[in-house]
């Protein structure tokens, strides 16, 4: 049986040249690099009725983790950054701004400080919309607008630096790092491929299930699909013959990528520790008075129904709508055996990695109980990681991703925070909610309409935590203004903030990263995207329906 070997090395990383009106990605693509293994490989074998491609040497993947093309020429270094910012974007997100504070009536009850405010938070809304500049330095210059027009002191500007939350966030990079610097999360999925991987579907349900196991351990979404997912996804695909950008894609590589993103929206809205934003929401409901008791067990409870039945329907369902030509994978348990053992026994600072990664998890479960805050359980965890030598500072240094998002992230919360102080949250929820009782709405028909206009609205935005920050807390008043009930409205809220994460190949890191791996067309991601969203809207909101109901959530 002939073997084809995809091996990645992190000294040719190269980020494929992506179309014109979707260059906003490019940047996404390079932060994401660092969440790649220095070598990731897979040794597969060609099953001889899988009509195999002839042996070759394969392009490295993408920043992203997704692969080159195997029969295009070499793809074209990008240009170097620079220029400033982009104009027109610029002059769009700045009127947004100066038509408000200058336009628009200010009602009676804001104050002339809050509608300042609010000016600026929509400027700079509209510069992550329409990207002027890169994420943090558009938010940096929200911030300053700020400071220097004496909207905010220094101080409560910068308040939420120091929000624990938001550490708890960057804390979170680093733990994905290890997970993919020891090989941990791969040795996982190779394993659930070893398990179930007989035919297509079942290599589906494999990895979509071992992503669910890692991820309470393992916080982001975008880093389980570059540093674990789409390696694996890519070298099952080539092993078949299924190559990106050819008419092959739609052999395996096509139905594998698609049905990973969109069951890792179900992994990450089913553990509170999975995915960053989910940790923001909380937060940020605690700041509006929704309180939720022992968050991490209550959180998983109310998800578990109608996320574990979403996650399981996901593959089948994609299987029917979106088939992949080749139905059997008989030699995939056979591969990924092989590559298990190629792996070696499971090395010390994996042993290290699944320990720290218990300890932590048991913490954020039980801390309420014994006093420990989900962040000290986090700090807890990355000094073992540090003082064992599994992490060194060099790794958390070069997590740029994390860096990054500790600085926009922060100052939106903050501008957020600082909205909701004012009274501008409840002024719009209350004009919204004037509106719905207009039309004589009763709470759940207005929970209904304010929850798909928040899942929908996300067209808009090229990052989950970003629509959060912008967005989450204005919505919250509005369910409650509305008489939604509180724990049921923040978490429904939440859980949509990880649904519609596969809505586009723009709408987070890890469609970014599936997206740029080659394998589907963009119609097929609007299309499929959308199919999926309404899928989950049905599952969820049936299954949500009688199973909240049962524990008392309304």
């Amino acid at each position: 049986m002939e073997r084809l070997r995809l091996a990645v090395s992190s000294s040719h990383r190269t980020a494929l040249p992506l179309p014109a009106p979707h260059n906003h990605l490019r940047r996404r693509h390079l932060q994401l690099q660092q969440h790649l293994p220095n070598s990731l490989s897979l040794s597969l074998p060609i099953s001889p009725q899988l009509s195999p491609a002839p042996r070759r040497h394969l392009p490295p993947l993408l920043a992203s983790a997704s692969a080159a093309q195997d029969a295009s020429p070499s793809p074209k270094p990008l240009p170097a950054a620079g220029g400033g910012a982009k104009p027109i974007p610029l002059l769009v997100s700045l009127a947004v701004g100066l038509a408000v504070q200058y336009l628009a009536p200010r009602p009676p009850e804001v104050t002339p400080q809050a509608w300042q405010l609010l000016s600026i938070f929509l400027s700079t809304i509209a510069g992550l919309v329409l990207g002027p500049l890169p994420v943090g330095a558009w938010a940096f210059l929200g911030l300053t607008a700020a400071v220097a027009t004496r909207t905010l002191p220094f101080t409560a500007a910068f308040g939420a630096f120091t929000n624990e939350v938001i550490w708890l966030i960057v804390i979170s990079f680093f733990f994905a790092r290890g997970f993919v610097k020891t090989g941990l999360g791969d040795r996982v999925a190779t394993y659930f491929v070893k398990l179930l991987g007989r035919s297509t579907l079942g290599l589906s349900y494999g990895l979509a299930i071992s992503e669910a196991c890692i991820a309470p351990a393992m916080p982001s979404t975008t880093a389980r699909a570059g540093g674990v997912f789409l390696p694996i996804v890519k070298s099952l695909s080539l092993s078949a013959g299924s190559k990106p950008n050819d008419s092959s894609a739609r052999k395996l590589g096509s139905y594998l990528v698609q049905s990973q993103l969109q069951a890792s929206g179900n992994s990450s809205a089913l553990f509170l520790t999975a995915a960053a934003q989910n940790l923001l929401c909380l937060k940020l409901a605690e700041e509006i008075g929704v309180k939720i008791a022992n968050p991490w067990i209550s959180w998983f409870k109310v998800a578990s129904l109608p996320a574990i039945i979403s996650l399981l329907a996901t593959p089948y369902l994609l299987y029917k709508i979106f088939p992949p030509e080749i139905k059997d994978t008989p030699d995939a348990p056979a591969i990924a055996a092989q590559k298990l053992k190629n792996m070696g026994p499971v090395t010390r600072n994996e042993w290290v990695m699944v320990a720290t990664m218990i300890l932590a998890v048991s913490l954020w479960i039980f801390g309420d109980a014994i006093g420990v805050s989900s962040v000290v359980a986090a700090m807890i965890g990355l000094s073992i990681l540090l003082l064992l030598g599994v992490l060194n500072w060099e790794d958390c240094l070069n997590e740029k991703s994390a860096w990054d998002t500790l600085a926009w992230f922060a100052i939106l919360v903050g501008m957020a925070g600082q909205l909701t102080n004012l009274g501008i949250v409840s002024w719009m929820s209350n004009c919204v909610a004037k509106v719905l009782q207009s039309f004589s709405l009763s709470w759940p028909a207005a929970f209904g309409v304010l929850q798909a206009s928040y899942f929908f609205i996300h067209y808009l935005f090229a990052s989950q935590t970003a629509h959060v920050g912008a967005l989450y807390s204005a919505f919250l008043a509005m369910h409650l203004a509305a008489g939604v009930p509180a724990v049921l409205s923040a978490l429904a809220l939440t859980y949509n903030s990880n649904l519609f994460g596969a809505l586009t190949h723009y709408s987070s890191g890890q469609s970014a990263i599936y997206f740029g791996a080659g394998y589907v067309d963009l119609p097929d991601v609007f299309k499929l995207g959308f199919t999926t969203a309404a899928i989950n809207a049905v599952i969820w909101g049936v299954v949500g329906t009688f199973w909240w109901k049962f524990l008392g959530l309304y």
